[in-house]
């Protein structure tokens, strides 16, 4: 019992320590965030008050808008939160990898699965709605090699519907923080076991990092090897 009470103790300090983290990182970049969350709640738990003291039920709507305050305070930080989160990530090489692996249920990712030399790269997503490829880096660069990794996975998965997305803010793009909304509308055409059987045939075919072959010679000093890495 004892050990139940403090393992509870325990994730209830944890979930406070991360929302005071998430407080500090959202107010670097929304110096505004706790006046309007304050502010929310503040109006919230007024207005039920105010129409509980016309009806003559103050204490009733009172604690009815305090609960309702409190959700709301949460549902705007949230939000307020995440636009900061994704204005700090915008620009940063592997931003859209992180996108996706926050993306939902049902989502198989794999980051970085084709790259050029100047790090343009592509991350592919596999779910019930088949295969997205979200690219990120230079647009002209990006459709020779959206191209490229497509004609590759035509030989593997034939009968899988593949989009691609390239995050941007330009005309045919999609902005960052819509690129999880976006995924999530299309159409789901997949079973379960299908959506199985396609990353099966992609792993098998490897990607980028998998296919990256390992320097001759001596190893550099203070290189590690990979975990579950082997030399051959």
């Amino acid at each position: 019992m004892a050990r139940k009470e403090n393992a509870d103790t325990a994730a209830e300090t944890g979930r406070l320590k991360q929302i005071a983290l998430t407080y500090k990182m959202t107010r670097r970049a929304d110096k505004k965030v706790g006046l309007v969350v304050a502010g929310v709640g503040i109006v919230t738990f007024g207005v039920f008050l105010a129409i509980g003291f016309l009806v003559g039920h103050p204490i009733y709507l009172g604690i009815l808008g305090f609960i309702l305050a409190f959700l709301a305070m949460a549902i705007v930080f949230g939000r307020r939160a995440e636009r900061a989160a994704f204005g700090q990530m915008e620009g940063q090489p592997g931003a859209a990898a992180a996108v996706l692996e926050n993306v939902g249920r049902g989502w198989s990712t794999t980051p970085a699965v084709a790259m050029n030399r100047s790090q343009d790269v592509i991350h592919r997503a596999v779910g019930k709605a088949g295969i997205v490829l979200v690219a990120e880096g230079n647009p002209n660069r990006l459709k020779g090699l959206l191209a490229a990794e497509k004609k590759k996975m035509a030989r593997i998965v034939i009968d899988v519907p593949v989009h691609d997305i390239i995050v941007g803010d330009g005309e045919g793009q999609v902005p960052l923080k819509k690129v999880r909304t976006t995924m999530l509308k299309l159409p789901r055409v997949l079973s379960g076991p299908q959506v199985t059987a396609a990353n099966d045939r992609l792993r098998a075919m490897g990607d980028l990092m998998s296919n990256m072959p390992l320097p001759k010679g001596p190893m550099p000093k203070g290189m590690r090897m990979p975990r579950g890495g082997k030399m051959r």
